[in-house]
């Protein structure tokens, strides 16, 4: 029988810890949160192996230490709502619900929301919400951080109002095959974005950058 708690010990201690993830919450989130959970069953074997794992066409469980970076960039508070974007079956959802308020996780593909719901009910937290709609779809609601876990081109305006007066957010965008992760913080109803690390993801369909047809 597979001991995929040492497997999950392993992952910190060779993929979170030597990429300078050292905040407490985020090591301890990482160690609590059974990453096996919340991959198809036929790739659990596969879960705590370095790179991005595919869940569907399109959507991909990013690599643990991409997701640490991350949110140890983001800095993400006790008091913080979150908003989880591209979420899968729920794992990044999960984790950052052990450090947040409260989290809602976005997923468009029927089948992960699906899995994501169920696998989160059977954790019994109590502080996530999964819904099922566009990416972009944006909204009224405000979110002191926002998390897009995959690759991105271009953002756009729905998602950006979403991101609260002083919010973080935190995206993957992709130049081809090579990924910069970048930290945006909004002020004046602007994000200015800085360099955190390198990493890949494959491009949400969602965040395609949109060319306009000219003859």
């Amino acid at each position: 029988m597979t001991d995929f708690s040492a497997r999950r010990v392993t992952m910190v201690d060779t993929q979170v810890r030597p990429s300078d993830v050292t905040k407490f919450p985020i090591i301890a989130a990482m160690l609590a949160v059974p990453r096996e959970n919340y991959v198809p069953q036929a790739k659990r074997e596969a879960a705590y192996m370095g790179g991005n794992l595919e869940l569907a066409p399109g959507r991909v469980m990013i690599e643990a230490r991409t997701l640490a970076k991350m949110l140890d960039a983001l800095d993400i508070q006790p008091t913080d709502k979150v908003l989880d974007l591209a979420c899968g079956l729920g794992y990044g959802t999960a984790v950052m619900a052990e450090l947040c308020k409260f989290v809602v996780g976005v997923e468009t593909d029927d089948g992960l929301v699906r899995g994501a719901k169920e696998q989160l009910l059977a954790s019994g937290s109590t502080n996530i919400e999964i819904r099922n709609e566009k990416l972009t779809a944006g909204g009224t609601e405000q979110f002191d951080v926002i998390v897009i876990e995959g690759g991105v081109e271009d953002i756009g305006s729905a998602v950006i109002s979403q991101l609260a007066e002083g919010g973080r957010m935190a995206a993957i965008f992709m130049t081809g095959p090579l990924g910069t992760v970048k930290i945006g913080s909004k002020q004046d109803g602007r994000v200015s974005w800085r360099f955190a690390f390198n990493a890949a993801a494959p491009v949400l369909q969602e965040f395609v950058t949109k060319h306009a047809f000219t003859l």
